[in-house]
């Protein structure tokens, strides 16, 4: 099975949209909060997407790795750098750990095509 990351990123979008509509201030208190956790301090924004990704890989969501990947990509990460990431990902969390690692660089080529 392959898996489309521009598909799931954009359907995952569209129901975050909804839900925004539903519940707003909790939505924008978690919007607030991703600004506040991805800007640039001590770790610069593409470390810490890097981080996102392995925790995405590891927590094995789909979404995260779409999104975090395209982050990754918008921040000019390079596949080496990605591929470093996926063995530390696999090195902490195993098997599991590198079927999402897999796909995570499959997300990555997918957004940098």
């Amino acid at each position: 099975m392959t898996k489309d990351y521009k598909e799931i990123t954009q359907d995952i979008s569209e129901y975050v949209g909804v839900l925004k509509k539903a519940a707003p201030e909790a939505m924008d208190g978690f919007y607030t909060m991703a600004k506040a956790a991805t800007a640039d301090g001590a770790l610069d924004k593409k470390t810490k997407e890097l981080i996102a990704l392995a925790i995405g890989i590891t927590q094995r969501c789909d979404g995260c790795i779409g999104f975090h990947a395209k982050a990754l990509k918008d921040l000019g990460a390079t596949k080496e750098e990605i591929a470093e990431v996926m063995v530390m990902c696999v090195y902490m969390g195993g098997g599991p750990a590198l079927m999402y690692a897999a796909d995570a660089l499959r997300a990555f080529e997918q957004f940098s095509e």
